[in-house]
């Protein structure tokens, strides 16, 4: 959290009116003056030949002046080149080539002459220049042979530019080339190679020119490069050895400057120019460079250094920066040193410039034009564009070297003067008029404005005035007399009024009034004093991590007759407030924070008087950067040095490195973790297995994540070796029941140890001394075939490539394949109590293989019915169950069967005993005796005794109902009618009923029941069956004494019973 002090301009924006304090007296336009110039081109100016020609030239003058060139120092005749043309009320000039025509044929240095009756002002020399980019010749390059470790120097040669183009190095496919302290690109624009290496031969090298004005790119035709080598493959164990050039044959040597060259040189720069110096050196090793200057020490505030070292750039030269500077390029065989000697020149620069000069009639004055250079300038004075040697003579004015003196001026000695002062390296011209003038006092700003102004500010007061002679201005406040001076307020020579820090009791209205012989003007000012704009409760610094909300306070107390604007910087840049942020008036949050939200944070708080500024920091934790530039060095047969740059940590320290490692071998393109290490560490001795081509990548890990992977190092081959492990997981296991597969984990990449690996599968069956059985296998698995069901082997599996077997392999047992298994044995089932059901069983004879469960399936039965099926699975050494009964009265039927991976095999089946016929009947009467049996009977007796009265009833009426014996079809109209109105039924046939009874009206009804009472009423011989179902069949029988007979024996008829009581 920071209170930032707001930029100078906030507290003195608002001020009555600004005027540099030693700013030139103006003189109002509707005064007479002589010219001005305001608006000139540069003196160097460069156009573009597909536009048209625009050389500025603008100035000011009552009356206005008129415009006149010349070019090359002779008089430029517009009106004679149809493609010129001149502004309107301006000197610039506009050469058109819509029509057609060269650019090129108007270089040449341009002057602007601007001219009233007063006198003439001169712009500078403008020296018009046309843009070029012209094409690179064409050339055949022949390939650049050259012997590993020399140096070599690629020269660019740019077709000549204007302005010179920008050059860089890329091959002919547009890849960048990669420059480092070995290769790089001179100032010059060659490349340099202090010693060529193999790798070098990758790519071809070609100079490209890019020009400013037509944004074209130049490509010279490529470098191919041919390589002389001890070593003719480019082996990559060898490119990051710690004695990588003895490694490969390179002859070691000290160093030697490829530019400049020699030990010493010189070099010329101009005061205000960069000064770049540079030295690039040959050598083997790559040779370091250091700069030095003799007799001090390099500007520290100044001096940076460039191109890996090799160059040296010191800004905004001046005179004490001449001297001699020496280089040192050092590698191990030695060292060498470049001296060169420094000379400081100086274009001329103004030391006072001549400024505008109002007199009046009779005062004296001067005109000053001094200015300095190496060597010195010449000054040179003119006047209204002339020589003053050649101007007419004016006894009031006197030469003097640098100075021109005037005394007793008349109105006759209005002119423009022109200083030109010059030196070999440059020239600078001013313009500087001389007006004689009788005015009296004026004011130029408006009169009786209100300032308002915050409390404790610095504040000033000008107020602008002309007249001539030069008037004397003094202030007063509320009318007082006595005049604004010391204290707290200070009045400049230009009549400005100083207010140190502003008070309440400041504020008032100030008069400010001009007096010189001609008269006086006055002016006032109204001022107010506004309490300041202060920020109460800042943002505070604060540390977030990736995707929490954070909350920035800013709270603030103004003046409340101002109006307060809040906004918020980014890194001193407007913010932008996208979705994920909330401006309110007090605060800003920041939902799901992202890297890109890290920065700081400025809250504004501004209103059109002034402002107050507070920053805080918001740091954002996030993943680390990726690891860089791996170096492989410290090559071994079975172990290398990994060494990294670690990347930036955003905030979150670094906990580990993962190392990764890839081979193009067994599985090219996929990444396995090879090792860890602490964040501390930046460099890992790997161990490594024979015969890998190695690629490695580093991750960075820190609380936040893990970071992306590195580039990937170079690759890196160990040499082969017999395997030293054999495969792992060594499986046999059977497929089929007539066979048994082998199968292993293959070996990878790091535990082959060499070409065409390869396995030697044995088995023989276990316990039988059998001799054993052998093939070589490339693939993980092997299958034996013809093996009898579920019998044990010993298995070995052993590693072998080119280099050697592995060692003897461990002995797994495996088994061939499994069968169903027999059924179970002694399968026992139990009945303890009417609850209770036990099973119990063994194992069956022949498993067939690996017993994985049994399982039950059980039905309940009562009679016909059947119930559904219920399945249970057991464990495979559970060999009891007890099952409690749903009811006692059903039985239950058991099929028990036991299985393997093939399945279930033969099922055991079995019933439960049937329950004892005790039981039977205690369940009888136990049913007898609950509540919902007893309502039922009643019901159904109650019914019965219904149906019993209604046939009653009907019969007392004088109904007869005799029964038609054994027959239960419906009358037919042939059957004979009695003549008391009743039925006769036949008895010829002498059959039983079948459950049919006719209704009171003559139809036939299906009874619901083949055993109710209503068809009985009549009935006789009627018995029950054990289960108390009523079984009988009537017998019509005419004669009475029949009838009476069977009375006797029905008597335990609940029907006969009721219409015996009627």
């Amino acid at each position: 959290m920071a209170r930032q002090q707001p930029p100078p301009w906030v507290h003195t924006a608002f001020l009555f009116c600004l005027l540099s304090l030693s700013g030139a007296i103006e003189i109002p336009m509707d005064l007479s003056q002589p010219p001005t110039i305001t608006k000139q081109s540069v003196k160097e100016h460069i156009v573009d030949p597909r536009d048209n020609i625009l050389i500025e030239c603008e100035a000011k003058g009552n009356p206005a002046p008129s415009f006149h060139w010349t070019r090359n120092s002779r008089f430029f005749n517009i009106a004679k080149d149809p493609r010129v043309s001149m502004r309107r009320r301006s000197g610039t000039l506009v050469i058109d080539f819509r029509s057609g025509g060269r650019p090129e044929e108007y270089e040449g240095e341009y002057q602007c002459f601007a001219r009233n009756k007063f006198g003439t002002a001169l712009s500078n020399r403008i020296r018009l220049q046309v843009s070029k980019s012209p094409l690179w010749p064409k050339e055949n390059l022949d390939p650049v042979v050259v012997q590993e470790g020399a140096p070599l120097t690629l020269q660019c040669n740019p077709p000549p530019g204007l302005p010179s183009p920008v050059i860089f190095w890329m091959s002919s496919s547009m890849e960048p080339i990669t420059q480092d302290k070995r290769v790089s690109q001179g100032h010059n624009g060659d490349l340099y190679f202090s010693n060529v290496m193999l790798q070098d031969m990758q790519t071809d090298y070609s100079c490209n020119a890019r020009f400013h004005f037509t944004h074209t790119i130049q490509q010279k035709n490529p470098f191919n490069l041919k390589v002389l080598t001890n070593h003719p493959y480019n082996d990559s164990s060898l490119r990051n050895h710690p004695d990588m050039y003895s490694a490969r044959g390179v002859a070691e040597r000290t160093p030697s400057f490829m530019y400049p060259q020699g030990t010493a040189s010189s070099q010329m720069v101009l005061r205000g120019m960069d000064l770049l110096l540079e030295c690039i050196a040959s050598g083997v090793p790559t040779p370091d460079i250091a700069w030095y200057k003799k007799g001090g020490d390099l500007p520290s505030d100044k001096a940076k250094f460039e191109n890996f070292n090799k160059a040296l750039r010191i800004t905004n030269v001046s005179e004490e920066d001449s001297g001699e500077y020496f280089c040192l390029a050092s590698n191990k065989m030695g060292s060498i040193r470049h001296t060169i000697s420094v000379r400081v020149k100086a274009a001329p620069y103004w030391l006072d410039e001549p400024k505008n000069l109002i007199l009046a009639p009779g005062e004296d004055g001067r005109l000053v034009c001094r200015a300095n250079g190496n060597p010195k300038p010449t000054v040179q004075w003119m006047v209204n564009g002339e020589p003053l040697q050649s101007a007419p003579p004016n006894p009031n004015r006197e030469v003097a070297g640098d100075t021109i003196i005037f005394r007793d001026t008349q109105i006759s000695s209005r002119a423009v003067y022109q200083c030109n002062t010059s030196n070999e390296h440059g020239y600078l011209l001013a313009n500087a008029f001389v007006s004689v003038l009788d005015v009296p006092p004026r004011m130029l700003s408006p009169r009786n404005q209100l300032i308002r102004v915050i409390l404790y500010n610095r504040t000033r007061l000008d107020c602008p005035f002309f007249g001539s002679p030069i008037p004397t201005l003094r202030w007063f406040k509320n009318g007082q007399g006595s005049n604004l001076d010391g204290g707290n307020y200070h009045v400049y020579e230009n009549g400005s009024l100083e207010i140190k820090m502003i008070r309440k009791e400041d504020q008032g209205i100030y008069t400010c009034v001009a007096t010189n012989i001609l008269g006086k003007a006055e002016n006032q000012v109204r001022l107010e004093v506004k309490d300041p704009t202060r920020i109460y409760r800042m943002p505070e610094d604060q540390v977030a991590k990736r995707g929490t909300t954070v909350q920035l306070e800013c709270r603030v107390k103004h003046d409340p007759s101002l109006k307060l604007t809040v906004y918020w910087l980014k890194d001193d840049e407007p913010l932008y407030v996208g979705n994920r942020m909330k401006k309110e008036e007090d605060s800003l949050t920041i939902f799901g924070v992202a890297e890109r939200d890290q920065g700081s944070y400025t809250c504004v708080a501004s209103t059109e008087l002034d402002q107050d500024l507070a920053k805080a920091y918001l740091t954002v934790l996030g993943r680390p950067d990726r690891p860089r530039d791996l170096e492989l060095t410290d090559l071994a047969e079975r172990s290398v040095r990994l060494t990294w740059i670690p990347g930036d940590d955003n905030n979150s320290p670094i906990t580990d490195y993962v190392v990764q490692f890839e081979e193009d071998q067994f599985q090219p393109g996929v990444w396995h973790d090879h090792s860890k290490f602490p964040g501390s560490v930046n460099s890992a001795i790997l161990q490594l297995s024979p015969y890998v081509n190695y690629q490695f990548r580093v991750i960075a890990i820190n609380e936040v994540g893990s970071s992306h992977p590195s580039l990937p190092s170079e690759r890196y081959r160990t040499s082969g070796a017999p395997p030293e492990s054999n495969p792992s997981d060594v499986k046999g296991e059977g497929t089929r029941k007539n066979n048994m597969e082998i199968t292993w984990t293959p070996m990878n990449a790091t535990s082959a140890f060499g070409p065409n690996l390869r396995y030697i599968v044995k088995w023989r069956r276990r316990e039988t001394r059998e001799t054993w059985n052998n093939v070589t296998v490339w693939g993980s698995r092997y299958v034996v075939g013809q093996t009898p069901v579920y019998v044990p082997y010993e298995i070995r599996v052993q590693a072998e490539n080119d280099f050697g077997k592995g060692p003897e392999p461990d002995t797994v047992i495996g088994y061939s394949g499994e069968d169903l298994p027999s059924a179970p044995r002694r399968f026992r089932v139990r009945q303890p109590n009417l609850e209770t059901i036990n099973l119990e069983w063994d194992h069956p004879e022949h498993p067939n293989g690996i017993l994985i469960g049994y399982t039950l399936k059980y039905v309940a039965f009562n009679g016909t019915k059947v119930g559904k099926q219920i399945v249970e699975n057991f464990s495979p050494n559970q060999t009891k169950f007890t099952m409690q009964r749903a009811d006692p009265v059903s039985r239950y039927r058991f099929s028990l069967s036991a299985r393997t991976q093939v399945g279930s095999g033969e099922a055991v089946t079995e019933e439960s005993p049937a329950p004892p016929n005790e039981a039977y009947t205690n369940n009888q009467a136990d049913i007898a005796t609950q509540g919902w049996f007893i309502g039922l009977m009643c019901a159904v007796a109650l019914l019965v005794l219904t149906l019993l009265i209604v046939c009653f009833i009907k019969r007392s009426r004088g109904g007869k109902y005799p029964v038609r014996e054994k027959k239960d079809v419906p009358l037919g109209p042939e059957d004979p009618k009695e003549e008391d109105g009743s039925f006769d039924y036949s008895d010829e046939d002498n059959k039983p009923l079948q459950g049919s009874q006719t209704s009171l009206d003559g139809t036939i009804k299906q009874q619901e029941s083949d055993d109710s009472l209503v068809d009985y009423g009549e009935g006789g011989e009627g018995q029950f069956n054990e289960d108390g179902s009523f079984i009988g069949q009537y017998t019509v029988k005419k004669d009475k004494e029949e009838t009476e007979g069977n009375e006797s024996s029905e008597a335990t008829s609940p029907v006969n019973a009721i219409y015996s009581l009627a």
